[in-house]
């Protein structure tokens, strides 16, 4: 692990730190973890923090979450997890994993350094964004205690098509990734998605699009079983105490042709099924249904991210950091 942080490319408010992890089959691993550390008066040590996890084909660049939380009194940082953004070095192939598990390295070793940062006593919640939501929920269900509570923004905890796709396509995608794991499957990304989202197509971002590339990055298929793995543990029913809140779009739109509805809509997830399946996560769960919200909740149309925020407002005011 460095144990030095540098400007990160979003600027200079933001500082990124290599975090070193166990090599693989591909060589040199690491990881990437951001915070946001804009300048104050004086040095502040908060008491709280969040840790962020990115969704497939992505990375951290939703600034607009950092500027959130750090005005609630929160140190924000994100990780860029092993092949992704940031974390990508030359030889890799992109996001691949053939174990959600995994992912437990980098994220200790980020709460290591937050706990160096802040303190041992400090609060932390974890936030996913879609399958960074579904690798939240597996590690706090196994790590309990570690954290005060979840915030999940479209966490991808079903196949889209439900559990009875899941069951047939199981054992097809079973048998390739034995014996083909990095096989890349059939890319069923039209890049409507990217639409909803890029400044160049009408939409309000500007980002990285070597690490966020359209169509996404391909689907292999031990990552994808890996993937299914862990939806199948969410439908067994996980156990995470701590106080949950899962946030989704109120409605789908997944159509072969593009429409200016996608705009308004999740154009990536079964919405409902992320609702059926959210409250299998824990004993304390709330679901909140944002009308208009697009996948990533935090980067849809501004009256969008603000009943989105206020309603995080609303949760953590009753909740959050117990």
């Amino acid at each position: 692990m460095s144990d030095e942080w540098a400007q990160d490319v979003l600027g200079p408010d933001y500082r990124v730190r290599t975090l070193a992890l166990r090599p693989d089959d591909e060589g040199d691993v690491v990881a990437s973890l951001v915070r946001y550390a804009p300048p104050t008066p004086e040095p502040l040590r908060p008491s709280r923090a969040i840790l962020y996890l990115h969704g497939w084909s992505d990375y951290f660049f939703q600034t607009g979450l950092a500027e959130y939380w750090h005005a609630r009194g929160a140190a924000f940082y994100a990780l860029d997890l092993r092949k992704y953004g940031r974390s990508l070095r030359p030889g890799q192939t992109p996001g691949y994993a053939d174990d959600l598990d995994v992912y437990d390295e980098e994220i200790e070793a980020s709460l290591d350094v937050i706990r160096g940062d802040l303190g041992v006593r400090a609060r932390v919640m974890i936030m996913g964004h879609s399958t960074g939501g579904l690798i939240a929920a597996l590690w706090a269900h196994r790590h309990p205690d570690e954290l005060s509570g979840l915030v999940l923004n479209s966490p991808w905890l079903e196949l889209q098509g439900s559990s009875v796709l899941r069951h047939i396509s199981g054992p097809a995608v079973a048998r390739i990734a034995r014996f083909q794991p990095k096989a890349p499957l059939p890319n069923i990304d039209p890049g409507y998605y990217a639409r909803t989202l890029s400044s160049d197509s009408g939409g309000e971002w500007t980002y990285d699009t070597r690490w966020r590339p359209t169509p996404s990055f391909p689907v292999r298929a031990g990552w994808l079983q890996a993937v299914m793995t862990g939806h199948g543990r969410v439908a067994r029913g996980l156990s995470v105490e701590q106080p949950i809140l899962m946030l989704a779009s109120s409605r789908t739109v997944i159509s072969p042709r593009w429409s200016e509805d996608m705009r308004h809509a999740d154009v990536v997830l079964d919405v409902e099924l992320l609702a059926r399946r959210a409250v299998q996560l824990g004993t304390h769960v709330t679901v909140v249904r944002i009308r208009d919200g697009l996948h990533d909740l935090s980067l849809s149309p501004l009256p969008v991210r603000n009943r989105f925020y206020a309603e995080i407002d609303r949760w953590a005011a009753a909740y959050g950091w117990g």
